[in-house]
C-alpha cells in the first residue's frame, strides 16, 4: 500500500476525537467549522482504510487475573521475528514493539482472567523457541494511560468545546464483572470494537430499545468499566519515534516525577514498577533529536532522577490488543473480555 496522507481537516479530526472519541458528528463538525457532511466523509474514510478506529478500554482491573507485567525479551541472533510471531498469538499480549537495545522486544502482558499469570512468565513465554532471556517487571500502578494522552493541535476554544462533549467516569466503579447483566456485559464488548457504537446500534444487535441500551452505555461509560480512545499509529500524527525509558528515582522523589511526567505532552503510558528503576514510560517523539532533548533537559532537569535507559522502537506490532500493518491497523485481539 502506498503511504496514506492526512491533510489539515483529517488531523483536525483525529485531535478533536482524542478529546471527545463519542462526540456526535454533527457536534464535531460545528466545533471545527466544516460541514457535517465532510466531517462525517472524512471520518469513515479513515475508519474503512484502517488509518483510524476508537475503541472502548476495559478497566484492566475487572479483565485481569493479576497486576499487568512489562516484559523485555532478549532473542537469540536473527529470531526476533519468529519469536514475536509466537508472541502475538497469546492473547495476554497486549503491546509489542521491537526495540533497539539490549532487549529485542518490549512487551505488556495483561493476565486475562482464566488465565495463569505464573503460567505465562514461568512456562509459556520462556518455553517460545528462540528466546534467549527475559527481564520481567510488575506494574504496579498506572499514572498515565494511553487515553489520557491528547494529540495536540487545536486551539484552547475548540478544546473547551470538546471537552464538554468527553466521556468523564462520574459514577462508582464496577467492581467485578458479575455485577453487570447480560445486556450489560453484551454491550460492553460492543463498546470495546467500537468505542463510538450508538445506542440505536446496540439496540438493534441486542434486541432491546435504544433508551435500555443508552442506559447500558451510560452505566458503563460513567463508572469508568469502558473508555473510549483512539487508536492511530503515531506515524500519521508527527511522532514516527516510539521510545521506552526507565528512571531510576530517589523514593523521596517519586511522586513529584510522576505528576511531572504524566503532564507531559509526549508521554502516552506511564506506571511505576518492580526492579531497580521505578519508573517506566513509553512516549512518541518527533524524532531522534526530540527524544534526546526528552532525555538531557527534561529528565535532567528533574529533582531526584539519578539514571535513565532508553530505547527506540523500531516497529511498532501491537498496542491494546490491536496488531499493526505498517500505518494501517490490523486485526483486534478477540475474546479479551471474559467472565
Amino acid at each position: 500500500m502506498s503511504r496514506p496522507l492526512l491533510d489539515e481537516t483529517d488531523l483536525d479530526i483525529v485531535a478533536a476525537l482524542h478529546i471527545a472519541p463519542r462526540v456526535p458528528t454533527a457536534a464535531l463538525a460545528e466545533i471545527l467549522g466544516i460541514p457535517t457532511s465532510t466531517a462525517s466523509r472524512r471520518l469513515t474514510r479513515m475508519q474503512d482504510e484502517r488509518l483510524l478506529h476508537v475503541v472502548g478500554r476495559f478497566a484492566w482491573e475487572l479483565i485481569t487475573s493479576s497486576n499487568p507485567f512489562e516484559l523485555w525479551i532478549t532473542s537469540a541472533p536473527g529470531q526476533s521475528r519468529a519469536v514475536l510471531a509466537e508472541l502475538l498469538r497469546i492473547p495476554d499480549v497486549q503491546f509489542v514493539i521491537h526495540t533497539s537495545g539490549a532487549a529485542d522486544l518490549y512487551v505488556n502482558l495483561f493476565p486475562l482472567l482464566g488465565s495463569d499469570h505464573e503460567e505465562l512468565l514461568a512456562v509459556t513465554i520462556p518455553s517460545i523457541p528462540g528466546i534467549r532471556a527475559i527481564d520481567s517487571r510488575m506494574i504496579l500502578e498506572p499514572a498515565k494511560v494511553g487515553q489520557s494522552w491528547r494529540y495536540r493541535r487545536l486551539d484552547a476554544e475548540r478544546t473547551a468545546a470538546l471537552e464538554a462533549h468527553a466521556s468523564v467516569a462520574t459514577e462508582a466503579p464496577i467492581e467485578d464483572l458479575h455485577q453487570l447483566s447480560e445486556l450489560e456485559f453484551e454491550t460492553m464488548r460492543m463498546l470495546g470494537a467500537n468505542g463510538r457504537v450508538t445506542a440505536a446500534e446496540v439496540g438493534r444487535t441486542l434486541g432491546v430499545s435504544a433508551s435500555t441500551a443508552a442506559r447500558a452505555i451510560r452505566l458503563l461509560i460513567h463508572s469508568g468499566a469502558v473508555s473510549p480512545r483512539v487508536e492511530m499509529q503515531p506515524d500519521l500524527m508527527g511522532y514516527p519515534l516510539n521510545g521506552i525509558v526507565t528512571i531510576d528515582v530517589r523514593p523521596r522523589d517519586l511522586r513529584g516525577t510522576l505528576e511531572a511526567l504524566a503532564a507531559h505532552p509526549s508521554v502516552r503510558l506511564l506506571s511505576t514498577v518492580t526492579g531497580t528503576a521505578p519508573v517506566s514510560l513509553a512516549g512518541v517523539f518527533e524524532g531522534p533529536a526530540a527524544l534526546a532533548a526528552f532525555v538531557r533537559d527534561d529528565l535532567g532537569s528533574m529533582p531526584g532522577v539519578r539514571s535513565v535507559q532508553s530505547v527506540a522502537g523500531l516497529r511498532l506490532e501491537r498496542r491494546y490488543w490491536i496488531d499493526r500493518e505498517g500505518l494501517r491497523l490490523g486485526a483486534q485481539v478477540p475474546d479479551v473480555l471474559r467472565r
